[in-house]
Order: C-alpha cells, then sequence, then structure tokens
C-alpha cells in the first residue's frame, strides 16, 4: 500500500470513530455528521484531482517519447545531404548568343528505410516491374539489413517512375528531392562542355572549369542553394557548332577512320567559335561513350601534325631574314642524313622558289630551309609558336606535346616537315591563326573576349611582313596547290595540307596516316582559322588523293567554311579569279 493510500485509510478510519460517537449520545452529534459529509466530498474531490494528474502525467510521458524518437530519427537520415543541399544549382552554360547548352532540371531518387521494410523479397520483387534493370541480389542485400535507416535505391528517376512506385505502396520507401544536368543539344558540344557525375559535380569540360572555381568549394562546404546563379556563357557558337561536329562525324563514317576533328578560331580574339571531336558521347548518358567517346582528341591527343609544319618552318626561316621569298634551293635530289632518307612524295626533281616548295610540299626543300634557320633557332621558334609547350585555355583535358630529348640534325629536318614532334590539333590551329593575323600568339579561349582583351595578351611571334608572306602562300597553295580541296567558290580560303605516316611498333607504317588541315578566310585579311584532322582513314575522296590529307582533313574543312562562312558574316565575293592577295604579288 502506497504512502498516501495509507493517509488516506487513517483518516477515514478517525472519522468513522468520531461519527459513532456522536451518533451514539455523545455531545453535537448532528453538527458530527454534517461534518462527516462535507469531509466525504472533500476526498471525493481530491480523488478526481489525482485521476487528472495521473493522466497528464502519462500524456507528457507518450509525448516525451515521442519528441525523443522523431529527433533520433532526424540524426540517422542526416548521414545523407539535407534537402536544400541536394537541390543546389549550377549555372546555365549559353553560347556566345544566349542558346542554352546546359541546364538543371528537377527530379527525384529514390531511397529505402530498410529498419521499416516488412518483406523484403516482395519489395524487390515490386520494383523490379518498374524498374527492369534493377540490381536484385544488391537491392534485396541492402533492404534485409533491419539496422540500417536509409539506402539509396536508384538516383534520378523520371517522373512516370516516381508515379509508377508510388503506386505500388511499398511501405519504408521514399524520395528524395535532386537536380539532373540537361544538355539540350546531346553530343553536339560534348568535348567542350564535358558533364558531371550523380550528384551533379563537373567531371570534364567546362562543367569541371566553374567547379574549379569555387563552385565545388562552396558545395562541399554547404554554401550552395537552389537558387538559380549567374550563367556562364561561351565563346561557342552553336549554329557554328553543329556544322563543326556534323562535319567530323561524317568523316569518321565517310572515309572509315578511327577518329576526326576539328576547330573554327577567331584569329584576332583567340575564341573558340566551335570545336569538335569524334567519336563523342552524349553529356546526358556519359558512360555509353566511355570505350572511345571520352577521348577529346583535338586537345587531350598528340599527333605528328605532317606538312603542316611546313608553314612555321617557312615562317621562322623567312621571319629571320636568312631566307626570302625570291630563293631557291635544290630539291632535284634525296637527302641521305644519318642512315635515313629525304624524299618528296610529289617530287619535282629540280630547283624550286619558296612558293613552289609551299606548293609542291617539298621535304627536301624545306630540310634546305631549316638546315639555314639552325636548330636552336627553330627550337625557339617552334616555342613561340607555342608548339612545344602545354596550351593554356580553360579545358582540363590538355596534353603537354613530345618532343625529342636531344635534337640532332637528322630531328631538326625530320621537326621541319611535321615528324619527330608530336602535339595537339587545336594548338597547332592556335599557332596558324598567329601566323595570319600578323604575328600576334593568343592563347585560345572558351569564354568571350574582346579584341581589345586578346591584344593585352597577346604575343608577337614573327613580323607583321611576315605574316603577310605566309598569308601568300597559304592563299598560293590553295588556288595552286593541295589546298585547292577546300576552295569554296565565293570565299578566299588559303590552307595547307599535311599527311604525316603513323608511327607502329616504333615504325612509320606506309598504310595509316594521320591528315591535318589549316585554312584561314578570308585570307586577305583573315578573320577565322580552321583546323581538321583525320586519323586512319581507309577511304577518301579519290579526285584528291584518297587516303591521304587532301582527300580526307580537306573535305572537313571545305564543308565547314562552305556552311558556317555566310553565318559568320563573310560576305561572298564571285567572279574575281585569282584572290587580290595574289595579284599583288
Amino acid at each position: 500500500m502506497s504512502f498516501l493510500s495509507r493517509i488516506m485509510v487513517l483518516k477515514s478510519q478517525a472519522h468513522f470513530s468520531a461519527g459513532v460517537y456522536n451518533r451514539f449520545g455523545g455531545p453535537s452529534a448532528g453538527l458530527a455528521i454534517e461534518g462527516s459529509r462535507k469531509k466525504k466530498s472533500g476526498q471525493a474531490k481530491s480523488r478526481v484531482g489525482l485521476l487528472i494528474l495521473g493522466f497528464m502525467g502519462v500524456y507528457v510521458i507518450i509525448g516525451g517519447r515521442l519528441v525523443e524518437y522523431a529527433m533520433k530519427d532526424q540524426e540517422v537520415v542526416s548521414s545523407i545531404l539535407p534537402p536544400d543541399r541536394l537541390m543546389a544549382s549550377r549555372p546555365d552554360i549559353l553560347d556566345r548568343n544566349g542558346e542554352v547548352l546546359a541546364t538543371d532540371i528537377r527530379t527525384v531518387s529514390l531511397f529505402a528505410e530498410p529498419n521499416k521494410i516488412v518483406d523484403a523479397d516482395e519489395a524487390v520483387e515490386k520494383l523490379s516491374t518498374v524498374l527492369p534493370e534493377l540490381d536484385v541480389r544488391d537491392t534485396y542485400k541492402k533492404l534485409s539489413v533491419k539496422t540500417s535507416h536509409f539506402a539509396w535505391l536508384r538516383r534520378q528517376l523520371t517522373p512516370k517512375q516516381q508515379s509508377q512506385i508510388l503506386a505500388l505502396g511499398i511501405p519504408g520507401i521514399g524520395f528524395r528531392p535532386e537536380k539532373r544536368r540537361f544538355y539540350p543539344g546531346g553530343s553536339t558540344a560534348a568535348h567542350i562542355l564535358g558533364y558531371v557525375n550523380i550528384d551533379n559535380r563537373g567531371v570534364a569540360g567546362m562543367e569541371k572549369y566553374i567547379d574549379d572555381q569555387g563552385l565545388a568549394d562552396l558545395a562541399s562546404v554547404g554554401m550552395t542553394s537552389d537558387q538559380p546563379l549567374e550563367p556562364v556563357r561561351l565563346s561557342i557558337d552553336l549554329r557554328v557548332q553543329n556544322i563543326v561536329r556534323d562535319a567530323v562525324v561524317n568523316a569518321v563514317n565517310n572515309f572509315q577512320s578511327k577518329g576526326a576533328g576539328a576547330a573554327v578560331i577567331d584569329v584576332h580574339t583567340g575564341e573558340v567559335l566551335a570545336m569538335a571531336s569524334a567519336p563523342d558521347f552524349d553529356p546526358n548518358e556519359p558512360q555509353e561513350g566511355a570505350k572511345d567517346g571520352w577521348l577529346n582528341r583535338m586537345t587531350n591527343g598528340t599527333f605528328e601534325m605532317g606538312s603542316t609544319f611546313k608553314t612555321f618552318s617557312l615562317a621562322m626561316a623567312l621571319d629571320t631574314g636568312k631566307v626570302k621569298m625570291t630563293d631557291s634551293f635544290d630539291a632535284s635530289k634525296s637527302i641521305y642524313i644519318g642512315g635515313f632518307t629525304i624524299h618528296d612524295f610529289h617530287g619535282q626533281r629540280r630547283w624550286l622558289t619558296v612558293p613552289e616548295i609551299f606548293q609542291y610540299s617539298s621535304n627536301i626543300g624545306t630540310a634546305r630551309v631549316i638546315d639555314i634557320v639552325g636548330i636552336d633557332a627553330q627550337k625557339d621558334y617552334l616555342t613561340k609558336f607555342g608548339l612545344l609547350t602545354k596550351m593554356q585555355t580553360e579545358l582540363p583535358e590538355v596534353k603537354m606535346p613530345s618532343q625529342p630529348r636531344v635534337w640532332k640534325k637528322i630531328n631538326s629536318i625530320t621537326i621541319s616537315f611535321g615528324h619527330g614532334v608530336s602535339t595537339t590539333a587545336l594548338q597547332t590551329g592556335v599557332a596558324a591563326a598567329a601566323l595570319v593575323n600578323g604575328g600576334k600568339l593568343i592563347e585560345p579561349t572558351f569564354l568571350p573576349r574582346t579584341r581589345e582583351q586578346a591584344d593585352e595578351i597577346a604575343t608577337q611571334v614573327i613580323k607583321k611582313t611576315t605574316s603577310d608572306e605566309i598569308r601568300y602562300l597559304l592563299d598560293f597553295n590553295g588556288y595552286k596547290g593541295s589546298g585547292r580541296v577546300a576552295r569554296v567558290p565565293g570565299f578566299a580560303v588559303g590552307s595547307k595540307t599535311g599527311t604525316a605516316d603513323k608511327v607502329v611498333n616504333g615504325r612509320y607504317s606506309a598504310t595509316l596516316n594521320f591528315n591535318s588541315f589549316i585554312a584561314a578566310f578570308p585570307i586577305n585579311d583573315p578573320k577565322y582559322a580552321v583546323i581538321t584532322f583525320c586519323d586512319e582513314p581507309k577511304t577518301g575522296e579519290k579526285q584528291y588523293g584518297g587516303t591521304i590529307s587532301a582527300g580526307t582533313a580537306g573535305p572537313i574543312a571545305r564543308e565547314i567554311i562552305r556552311r558556317a562562312a555566310p553565318i559568320l558574316g563573310i560576305e561572298p565575293k564571285f567572279g574575281e579569279g585569282r584572290s587580290a592577295l595574289l595579284v599583288s604579288y
């Protein structure tokens, strides 16, 4: 019996004794009876009060336990990112004209609370009806851990999948809001944009560049939000980008090549208006392109660029003043050096002027020229052209060029016509732009840049007079030499082909080529440079030599210029015959 109960019993016994005494003749019996009634009423009220207090105590205890359970459950779920972090935005990526290249869309991800799953087998079976590719064994394993309070089952569901899963009515299954990166153009600008991982973090391309500028650091400490961010505008022109990608994809298919690539560069600002490498991938589903498509062959692959290097060799020779446009060199017979034979593919077997060395792409003539320049000057000029150092630009995927550890005379000769140094296609195009824009090397950018901003960072690598002479050589070759393949009616195109034998097992192959092509237009007053390549083609345009550069890489440039020049605002001029530049010489 409790302490309070004993007190109540004792009080009752006392009242009972007093009542009996008064009733049976004790003094003031009536008053005693009335007092007894009042005491009983007070006892009843006390009991009711105690009962109410008891119920209130029970409810307080229950409420406290519910609050404790809720707080405990929140702590368990906090092992994943809270909704505001999951919904953190990435900035939209736009082209130079405001067209959307990448944006965020809202989505949901499926999770489970295994401790609340009643029947794991049934849950997995039901989920498989909506998600047939679900890993049944792995999912069952996750759902069977009853001590677990959270497990991801599938990230980024479609609205239809979410609706179907909700209709299954599985206890312990829920959804978390997320954002998914969406690329409206699919593969159009894959290697420029890059892609993001499942957590919406940049993995490659400009997506990774954006994260490297501070977005990833902010996200890691929870300082991002779901509010829209200021868009990032690129230098890319989506219209030209579509044309360039079409051209390189068609080259891979039509010429049965291992790969192809191209870029269009503003020669006065260094802006990349378009760049594509094939095979590529769809950044919406990047894993599907993992085998071949992830490699950006324009910036992250290095190749021997073949005879396009003759443009740089003649430029340095003319710039030193040791060689003049009117000079002639003996190309009547092959050169034998160090056990190697230097010969011409289109041998004329006579003395050639500088323009003719360029027109006939003479290895012998170029070797004679570079011998006058000297190894040290050659190496210095190639370094100034940016062909021996790692290219500086926003894209993270940039490979370092390779060169001989020790430059001997045989190395100097072969490098003069594009064998012995491997560099990226984009930096070759950038160096070519410097040869035609007045002699200023401007590092490439995928962000908008004005001409004034470009002039501030430009480096003068050759004299303007040398640049004028190179424009003449490119124009001359485009009119009379191998560059005729890219001559588009109405547009004055200057160009140079490059066909390099590929190295297989340490030796140059007689059947596998890496073909490159540089062009500038309009060559009288260049505004844009184009670089193209075709890797290991098995076929080509027969009228231009089949699998060599003129039959493969050249047609890519022709297609790009034909379709893109009007879009870029270049007004065609018909019926002029030879260009004004050729007439002036």
